[in-house]
């Protein structure tokens, strides 16, 4: 069925990414990718999506790592099966600014400063990527696109009618993976007198698996003070620079898909 009507079963849960020149959507076991090309058709692509099952994938600990690996081990195979469509970082000046971030957290991170100072100027730095990607770019239209048209598939509502803001989207990992990251350097900082990459390298993945579970928990109890908090700063960040209203024609890239993922996944009309 179309994004736009009503669906009669429980909705899929669905996630995507923005694409400079379109959207990719993935459900349980697909995904589906469509992009406007130069001379301005829709041309759209869908495959299975590759999971990771095992024991592993219901720890607390290590589901959290693995659920974002698996959402973005399609995004190669998708790029492969569209060669149009363009990623957020295939532009020379995000790939620039990812490497002078790189470079700078690096070189704080190994400064005499006080732990905190440096983790919060480290943390800081590693958004300037995704900064430079969104200024001057469609990509922050199509991240609108992405929330209004899953929102709308949700709602059973046309996606013109939906907030761009969506409440899972990644921006609301930003600030419990900068909490937990801080907080897992200062423990490793208080427990052991030389840490080393392995102890830091724990304490990061340890942060990773709490804001992970932390945004799970909140998606469940939406209506919680805790919940609420934790996502006000995605919210903000969704508002004020990841998000702008996209225009007619970029809509219609969403609705070609969405109606691909559900076609895929078997969703009736």
């Amino acid at each position: 069925m179309s994004q736009n009507g009503a669906h009669p079963d429980p909705p899929l849960r669905l996630g995507g990414m923005a694409l400079k020149n379109g959207l990719l959507v993935h459900g349980p076991t697909s995904w589906a990718a469509a992009a406007r090309a130069p001379e301005g058709t829709i041309r759209v692509a869908s495959g299975p999506k590759p999971t990771f099952p095992g024991p592993a994938s219901s720890m607390p600990v290590l589901r959290g790592p693995l659920r974002l690996a698996e959402g973005f081990a399609f995004i190669p195979i998708a790029r492969r099966n569209l060669p149009i469509a363009r990623l957020p970082f295939e532009d020379l000046r995000v790939l620039a600014a990812a490497l002078v971030a790189t470079a700078a957290s690096a070189a704080i991170r190994n400064g005499k400063a006080p732990i905190a100072v440096r983790e919060a100027l480290a943390a800081g730095i590693g958004l300037m990527p995704a900064l430079v990607a969104l200024r001057g770019s469609e990509l922050a239209a199509y991240h609108g696109v992405e929330h209004k048209s899953i929102g709308g598939y949700e709602r059973g509502v046309d996606a013109a009618e939906v907030a761009k803001e969506h409440e899972r989207c990644g921006s609301h990992l930003v600030a419990p993976m900068l909490a937990f990251s801080l907080a897992g350097q200062l423990i490793v900082e208080r427990l052991v007198a030389e840490p080393g990459r392995l102890a830091r390298g724990i304490a990061a993945i340890g942060g990773i698996s709490a804001a992970v579970e932390l945004f799970v928990w909140s998606e469940r109890n939406p209506d919680h003070p805790l919940a609420r908090a934790c996502r006000r700063p995605g919210t903000e960040i969704q508002r004020v620079f990841a998000t702008r209203e996209p225009t007619s024609e970029q809509m219609e890239v969403g609705t070609a898909a969405m109606d691909e993922i559900l076609r895929v996944e078997g969703v009736r009309a």
